[in-house]
């Protein structure tokens, strides 16, 4: 029996009193690989912004990582965070401390206590991203690439039940999207649900997967067509 982490019926998604996509079906299962593509301008942030609790849902109903979108209120939003990961297109970390810092920065504010615990957190999810000796160094010392293996990183910190990758690879040359895409396909095969929003083409076809595309307010489901 596939078990939804994130299901919308009937959703309709505004920016303010803007709609932006309207009559949203989606159901994401546990251990998908999801890509939601789309032009820009055409809703793909909306839609990664309801689902992470920045916007909210107002109509249709929708659930992510067992939280109702509709009832979900402004204390709730830190609690659905912990289950979830999110990678962002301009890797946000902070610039005035170290990774091993930046990542215990977000262990703390997401409730970790035991120190010993909270390194060898750090050195896990580090080393899952190829990145396990780098934790001394600054973000600005960091390749871009490297930046995203470590925001992969922090967004596995509290074993989301989902990944939410807003463009991971829109910073990043067609190289380093590849390797930074290997690190993503390898957390999926341990079991991660990912969903990643992205405008390369040439990822979806070097990585084939259940794709949604946001066009003309709506989504819906593109089949690729196998060569």
């Amino acid at each position: 029996m596939s078990q939804p982490v994130l299901e919308l019926k009937d959703a309709s998604i505004f920016q303010g009193s803007s709609l932006v996509l309207s009559n949203v079906n989606v159901e994401i299962n546990k251990g998908d690989f999801v890509y939601l593509i789309g032009k820009t301008g055409t809703g793909k942030s909306s839609f990664m912004k309801t689902l992470y609790g920045d916007l909210p849902l107002t109509q249709g109903q929708g659930s992510i990582v067992d939280f109702d979108l509709r009832k979900l209120k402004e204390k709730d939003i830190p609690f659905l965070r912990r289950k979830l990961g999110v990678v962002f297109q301009d890797f946000k970390l902070l610039i005035d401390r170290n990774i091993n810092e930046n990542l215990l920065f977000v262990l703390k504010a997401t409730g970790w206590k035991d120190k010993k615990e909270m390194q060898t957190r750090i050195e896990e999810v580090l080393d899952k991203v190829g990145m396990k000796t780098k934790g001394f160094k600054f973000p600005h010392e960091l390749s871009g690439g490297e930046q995203q293996r470590v925001a992969i990183a922090r967004a596995l910190l509290n074993d989301p039940e989902l990944i939410l990758a807003d463009e991971p690879t829109g910073n990043l040359d067609p190289q380093t999207s590849i390797e930074v895409m290997k690190v993503l396909q390898d957390i999926n095969k341990n079991g991660n649900t990912i969903l990643m929003a992205t405008h390369d083409y040439a990822l979806l076809l070097k990585y084939p997967s259940k794709t949604l595309k946001c066009d003309d307010n709506q989504v819906f489901e593109v089949v690729q067509r196998k060569v």
